[in-house]
């Protein structure tokens, strides 16, 4: 079986996934990234190597994240797009014709609008982190609640109390006033996924126009309460596709797809990529007053890669 693979890497998770020909996915693994996006990667595509043995040859290999550079290099990545073009493409492929896409992930969140199959605005929130998966995580373990269980805990909520979700500080403040008071713990999740709508609405959505269909991805759409607060404030139900949460990594094996299909030949390095060394090491050029950090990539002691340069001058590559 033909097959292609999608890995992206964010500050939270790191998502990698096998598709076949037709886009569905034989194979996936979210992970947390725990700070060692290189180890997590090679520990990713390990297993999924391990599931799949010899039933399946890759074809393509792409890459989207945060460390969507970094990961091409390890795992000989045959095309490189941004979070953005990723989620699009894969959530076009699940909904047809879908208008806008809600992406709350573990640190950051954006929202997409496509018109037509083209993506024609997006925004992005990197800024305050109230309505992150990070946020909700820290929430969930304050309140000694498993995070997987946090949705629910929402949905049994009779009478939503109002929290102050402009900021993550003022949120988690304003929960605990509202424990202090003695309100029941349900309906303050409620109350919480709420506000975490409003201020993703107020801040991500503001002036975009929202046209059904629209689907919820990224890991905090498997909290059902956040689904309900987005349907309540919408007036419409969203939806939220069975891989929300490796979205972006199926959207990066469909574009390597794509890009193969025209070439006819990948990069890709092999599953069994635990045994190589990689490592980064970086110094500051004085060739010039803006004092780049050029970043400097290692695969077992071999210089491969160099960029941070605004000039050129050190830029290098050798695959």
């Amino acid at each position: 079986m033909i097959g292609y693979l999608g890995v992206d890497v964010g500050s939270v998770s790191t998502n990698v996934v096998i598709i076949d020909e037709k886009g569905e996915v034989i194979a996936s693994r979210y992970l947390r990234t725990n700070g060692k996006p290189i180890e997590t990667v090679q520990k990713g595509l390990y297993s999924v190597g391990e599931e799949v043995g010899d039933k399946v040859q890759i074809a393509g290999v792409g890459t989207t994240g945060s460390a969507r550079y970094l990961v091409s290099m390890i795992v000989g990545a045959d095309i490189v797009k941004n979070e953005i073009t990723a989620h699009a493409v894969a959530a076009s492929n699940v909904v047809k014709g879908v208008q806008t896409i809600i992406e709350i992930g573990g640190q950051d969140s954006k929202i997409i609008i496509l018109r037509n199959g083209v993506v024609t605005d997006f925004a992005m929130n990197t800024v305050c982190a109230a309505g992150t998966g990070s946020f909700l995580d820290q929430q969930a373990n304050r309140l000694c609640i498993p995070i997987e269980e946090f949705g629910d805990y929402a949905l049994k909520a009779k009478n939503p109390v109002r929290i102050a979700g402009r900021c993550a500080v003022f949120a988690e403040s304003d929960m605990i006033h509202k424990q202090q008071l003695g309100y029941n713990i349900e309906d303050i999740i409620a109350g919480l996924c709420e506000a975490l709508v409003r201020n993703y609405m107020n801040n991500v959505g503001k002036g975009k126009e929202i046209l059904p269909p629209v689907v919820f991805q990224g890991g905090v759409a498997a909290n059902k309460g956040l689904v309900a607060a987005f349907n309540k404030y919408l007036g419409l139900e969203v939806i939220v596709p069975k891989e929300h949460g490796v979205m972006g990594a199926i959207g990066a094996a469909l574009l390597a797809r794509e890009a193969t299909k025209k070439t006819g030949q990948t990069n890709f390095k092999g599953f069994n990529i635990k045994d190589i060394s990689f490592k980064t090491d970086s110094f500051e050029c004085n060739g010039c007053s803006n004092a780049c950090e050029v970043v400097q990539f290692y695969e077992n002691d071999e210089l491969i890669a160099r960029w941070g340069d605004r000039c050129g001058k050190w830029e290098m590559s050798t695959r």
